[in-house]
């Protein structure tokens, strides 16, 4: 008889699977552990002698890594199995934890990053593979909506303990603080994984090369890549602005800044689970709809409604920034419905690295168009996440739970 994880176990009245809880709470532990820290990351590379460059190649490799990790995640997960995979995910970010925890010097934390990320880049196909695997069609969404909540809660919790560590005991004691709670907490992750996780059957893995899986995709898992690359588009041209907007344009107070950025948060998360809930029972085009407008609703707010109610009106742009994630849980349970079973963790993977490689330049764009006029990445971001809204609305696939798209070669 299975055993659930003590700490787990709430999240089994939603219909979720002893190995998905898990999954789900091995996840919460890594994720409170590394939000004590991470967030202060820059300020510690500043400390160890990086200056503006040092730190600008750490969020440069940041992004890359979230870009190009999925694919071979993904492979793993299919050649090894999602145990295998989790557990050697896991043992990589704690190599990569204790070596920012004891580097000597900047270029160290970067070598410990590109292990640390193992976790939350390399397992991102495992989490939509293992979902795919143990949850029927009609539960898959309210599982990535539970999941959503568990990788947020951390966000919200975590950073003002971090916090509270460095006043405490400085700078850099107050990270390698928080480093060695994450290291504890990922071994303890690491045998709730090794104790609770069985290994589900599952298809032969298939592992024809990249080409092979382009063509043995559905149609209909490309075409929502398309419109989901525009919608990230329209999320990447601001996203490094944003902040400069509010505080330097808008006039709001850095504190203000960050009241609306948990706002934003709090709004998603209230619309996690009862609209996955929903989009388990019907059609899941929609709710992706949802999705893709709000993401080319948010600039357009963030310029026009301040313009017109004030203090309001951007209190107002950041609760429709958060309701972008009102359709996510239902975007990911279609991948995994036209995901082929027997390739599901590496075409999440292919799925993810295409779009973040896509993706990748948006920032760029969006500092040339900063430069002309500082409303301008706004105004374009909204036009491609509107191009995006019509590309899903006239081809995008639909999702019924019951009726999943699937790939006929």
């Amino acid at each position: 008889m299975e055993i659930a994880p003590p700490a787990a176990r709430p999240l089994r009245r939603f219909g979720l699977e002893p190995n998905v809880v898990a999954m789900l709470a091995t996840f919460l532990a890594l994720g409170m552990g590394e939000e004590l820290w991470v967030r202060f990351v820059p300020k510690y590379l500043e400390l160890l002698g990086a200056g503006a460059a040092g730190i600008a190649i750490y969020g440069a490799l940041r992004d890359l890594l979230d870009a190009v990790y999925p694919y071979p995640g993904g492979w793993l997960a299919d050649r090894w199995g999602r145990r295998t995979a989790l557990s050697v995910c896991a043992l990589a970010a704690i190599a990569g934890y204790l070596i920012c925890g004891i580097a000597p010097s900047w270029p160290w934390v970067l070598v410990g990053t590109v292990l640390a990320m193992a976790w939350s880049g390399l397992t991102l196909p495992a989490i939509f593979a293992v979902i795919g695997d143990h949850l029927p069609p009609g539960s898959r969404a309210t599982g990535f909506g539970v999941q959503a909540i568990l990788k947020r809660l951390p966000i919200i919790v975590a950073p003002p303990l971090g916090g509270w560590l460095i006043a405490r005991y400085g700078l850099g004691l107050g990270v390698r603080a928080g480093i060695a709670v994450t290291i504890v907490l990922a071994f303890l992750g690491l045998w709730v994984i090794r104790r609770f996780f069985t290994e589900a059957a599952r298809p032969p893995a298939d592992l024809h090369g990249l080409g092979g899986l382009w063509r043995e995709m559905a149609p209909g898992l490309k075409r929502l890549l398309i419109a989901d690359v525009l919608a990230r588009w329209a999320e990447g041209i601001p996203k490094v602005f944003i902040v400069l907007w509010v505080i330097d344009e808008l006039g709001a107070s850095s504190a203000r800044f960050g009241a609306l950025t948990a706002l934003q948060m709090v709004t998603s998360t209230l619309a996690y689970l009862p609209l996955a809930r929903l989009a388990d029972r019907l059609d899941r085009k929609p709710f992706v709809l949802a999705t893709f407008a709000f993401f080319a609703l948010f600039p357009l707010a963030l310029v026009a409604l301040p313009a017109v109610l004030g203090a309001l009106g951007l209190g107002a742009a950041f609760v429709v920034g958060g309701l972008r994630e009102v359709g996510e849980p239902a975007r990911k349970a279609l991948i995994v419905d036209l995901a082929p079973s027997g390739a599901r963790g590496r075409a999440v993977g292919l799925y993810y690295l295409v779009r973040g490689l896509a993706v990748f330049p948006a920032p760029l764009v969006g500092g040339w168009l900063w430069s002309l006029d500082r409303r301008q990445p706004f105004w374009v971001a909204g036009a491609v996440g509107i191009v995006g809204f019509l590309c899903h609305s006239l081809w995008g696939p639909s999702g019924a739970p019951h009726t999943p798209e699937r790939s006929t070669s």
